[in-house]
């Protein structure tokens, strides 16, 4: 069965509605007002931009910016965020090849002919060959992410919550807790041996 890919009419026309969106406010919606008025475009070419945003997964089905939106505005995210929508927008093409932002372009558009069933000079193809290279242009395939926490090679001593450490000559600890049931006593002499007597035999080093 013949796959719809995304595309817009114009690949000029994204490129530039992309720098735009780096540097404009997130709307609560982005509908085609924000983009006339907001963005600056109008007419015909535009108006295949919001569709096709929709279908890469840069705006909700109600027009409303996803989070790969807001990525694709930080600076530190932004080529990482638009490798993450290309693989999600063009998933029929990348089921196909996996490394098919490093493919040369015959093949991207053998791959478009092969999922969409049409004619290899239509303009359907044209245009998703051209819109697809548009994106790639601003992604970052092969950025890699900083660990949140750098691991070193050994592992940290883990701390027992309570109780006491019995060191083997083996090389790691055992943990325990002791519970005492002290006797009624006021006499300060019968908990002193209490103690010395739990240091002297159980609290030994």
């Amino acid at each position: 069965m013949p796959h719809t890919l995304p595309y817009v009419t114009v690949a000029g026309t994204l490129t530039k509605v992309l720098e735009k969106i780096k540097t404009a406010a997130v709307p609560d919606r982005f509908t085609q007002d924000f983009l006339a008025t907001k963005l600056g475009f109008k007419g015909g070419p535009a108006k295949t931009v919001i569709p096709f945003l929709k279908k890469i997964g840069f705006l909700g089905t109600d027009g409303a910016p996803t989070d790969l939106y807001k990525r694709f505005r930080n600076p530190a995210q932004s080529g990482t965020a638009m490798a993450a929508t290309m693989k999600q927008g063009y998933a029929t093409l990348y089921e196909m090849n996996e490394y098919l932002h490093d493919a040369p372009e015959d093949d991207l558009r053998g791959l478009v002919v092969q999922a969409t069933g049409a004619e290899q000079d239509s303009r359907v193809v044209q245009a998703v060959v051209a819109s697809f290279k548009a994106l790639k242009a601003q992604a970052k395939f092969d950025q890699v992410e900083e660990p949140e926490h750098e691991e070193s090679g050994e592992a940290e001593p883990v701390k027992p919550p309570a109780g006491s450490l019995l060191r083997t000559s083996a090389g790691f600890n055992i943990a325990y807790t002791i519970s005492l049931n002290l006797p009624a006593s006021t006499d300060v002499a019968v908990f002193d041996a209490i103690f010395k007597s739990l240091k002297e035999n159980l609290l030994r080093p």
